[in-house]
């Protein structure tokens, strides 16, 4: 039997557990504060899910963004059934989708993303327009 050494990693274990955990902690600030920002835009770390991000609740993530509190928080998961404490990694590929299509910012014809209530898939519906509004932008045109 040729049976090798493994060499132990320099220092005990609780002092490595400890380094990896502020490494992470490190790495999430920053991911928050790219997304409080605006430099990265949250769909976007749920569809590609860094690593610092894996393990991080979806709450968190949503919490990092500009005027997103608890209570807004809690209203969006409410929509899809997903807890607040479900971590990014644990997400299946049709919830990434359909949080990411929910939090993606309204394209040029102000579609607004709903989900089918049966289905829990995005459906993306035409804005509905007020008669008295077409007939201001109307005038207001000629």
């Amino acid at each position: 039997m040729n049976a090798t050494a493994m060499i132990a990693p320099a220092g005990p274990q609780y002092m490595r557990a400890l380094e990896r955990a502020n490494k992470v902690r490190l790495a999430r600030a920053g991911l928050k504060r790219r997304v409080a920002m605006g430099e990265i835009d949250v769909a976007e770390v749920i569809l590609d899910c860094p690593w610092e991000a894996h393990s991080m609740a979806v709450a968190d993530l949503l919490m990092s963004q500009r005027r997103w509190g608890q209570t807004r928080c809690r209203k969006f998961l409410a929509q899809i059934p997903m807890s607040e404490k479900k971590t990014i990694g644990s997400m299946t590929d049709r919830q990434r989708r359909t949080l990411a299509a929910m939090l993606s910012p309204m394209p040029q014809g102000r579609e607004r993303v709903e989900l089918d209530s049966q289905l829990h898939q995005p459906v993306i519906q035409a804005p509905q327009r007020h008669p008295s509004l077409e007939r201001r932008a109307m005038v207001l045109s000629s």
